[in-house]
Order: C-alpha cells, then structure tokens, then sequence
C-alpha cells in the first residue's frame, strides 16, 4: 500500500499511556506513545499478542480515553471530548473492520451496509450507497443473505462495506484476517488496499504479521506498551 500520502496532520497522538486497574495493581498497558498520521498514509502497528496493538487502536479512534497523554484529529481534540462526542465524531470520520466481520446477525447484508450508512449522516439520502458499496467489494449478488448466510471472507467483505458507508477519513484494522485462511485473508487484504488506493482514506492496520506490515508505507513496531522501532517500508 505504498501510495503517496496526503497533505497534514490527521491524527496526532503525544505521550500517550493506558493504565488498567486490577485491584491494586496497575497495568501499564501503553507508555509515552507518540504517534502522527498523515491524511491518506498507510500505517502498520505491529507487535506480538499483549504488545499494546489493540489498544493503541481504540485510543487512535476514540473507542477509550487515555489514561495520560493527548490524541488530537484534524487538529482538534479527539481523546478529551465526552463520550457523546467520541461517538458523534467517530460515526463521521473513524470507521472500524475487526477481526471477526461483527455484522448485526438479523440484518441481512444490505440492512448491515445502510445502518452504517445512516447512522454516520441521517441527514442524507443514501438509499443507493449500500448496493454501490457490496458492488465494490464483489458482493452484489449477496444483499438479501444473511451473515449466517456467508462465508467468513464474505462477511470481512461486507464489513468493509459497512465501514465505508462512513465514507471515513480513517480506517483502523485489528487483525482483520486472524479468523480467515491465508488464501481468503490476502484477498480481504487485496481489497483493503485496492480502496484505500482509490478512496484516499487514511490506513492503520494492527498486525502480528511482519508481510502484512510491509504493506503499509510506514511500520510502527510494539513491545510492551511501547513503540520500540518505528520506520518506512
């Protein structure tokens, strides 16, 4: 996914660290995390389990709040807003494609795709988009199925059209091929670069693989809590 990146500051995240509680314990989950991302740039976290990949994805999209530290998007504040407004901010910018598709089990793929797309602007008539979108990913032929209905390469692939109903500056990527086989996980992979090629949305793609990381113009390694290396592709 080595594309030319685009111009400014998208996220920007300075001396950031996580602290869970366990009884008296505290467990340091992420420690003086300085991280930017350009508009349009394809950025890999790579790290073993535990390393803090997961993590530092959710801090990035404003699913939780750090315990120290400041993430700012657009350059504006992003991790000290309430909670309604991480939501509202997440819904029309941050979209998110985990490990296992998530779909709702009682949509069928074109409901899952214009929930989406609904819920991230209700202000527009956006009717067409869901078909457009399961047409861009292979899938028009699927609207009517149910997740139970697909495989597990198509489900990534409605999820990715769902998060693209967001139409999101930023696409944040946890393992998503760890519950796919290798043939179907390139492929889900193949896709994923294919539209951030052709839509220009930022990338951030949590991995424990070093060939998936690759694929990212820039890798920021973890261990621990801690970036440990962070350099081009």
């Amino acid at each position: 996914m080595n594309v030319a990146s685009g111009t400014g500051t998208l996220l920007a995240c300075r001396d950031v660290g996580v602290i869970h509680r366990r009884g008296a314990t505290a467990v340091h989950a992420l420690t003086e995390i300085n991280v930017d991302l350009a508009a349009g740039e394809t950025l890999s976290l790579q790290g073993r389990s535990g390393s803090g990949k997961t993590t530092l994805l959710h801090v990035l999209g404003g699913l939780i709040e750090p315990t120290t530290g400041t993430v700012r998007w657009h350059d504006g504040p992003l991790s000290t807003l309430d909670g309604a407004a991480r939501t509202t901010l997440r819904a029309r910018g941050i979209a998110y494609i985990f490990q296992g598709a998530n779909l709702l089990a009682h949509l069928n793929a074109y409901e899952n795709v214009a929930f989406a797309a609904l819920a991230s602007h209700p202000e527009e008539d956006r009717r067409g988009l869901p078909d457009e979108l399961l047409g861009l990913v292979g899938l028009a032929d699927k609207s009517e199925a149910l997740p139970s209905e697909l495989s597990g390469g198509e489900g990534q692939r409605v999820a990715i059209a769902r998060a693209l109903a967001q139409r999101p500056d930023l696409l944040l990527c946890d393992e998503p091929t760890g519950h796919l086989d290798s043939d179907t996980g390139a492929r889900v992979l193949d896709l994923v670069e294919t539209l951030q090629m052709e839509m220009g949305f930022a990338l951030v793609l949590a991995t424990h693989d070093a060939a998936m990381a690759e694929r990212c113009e820039r890798v920021v390694e973890l261990s621990d809590g801690r970036v440990v290396c962070e350099r081009a592709t």
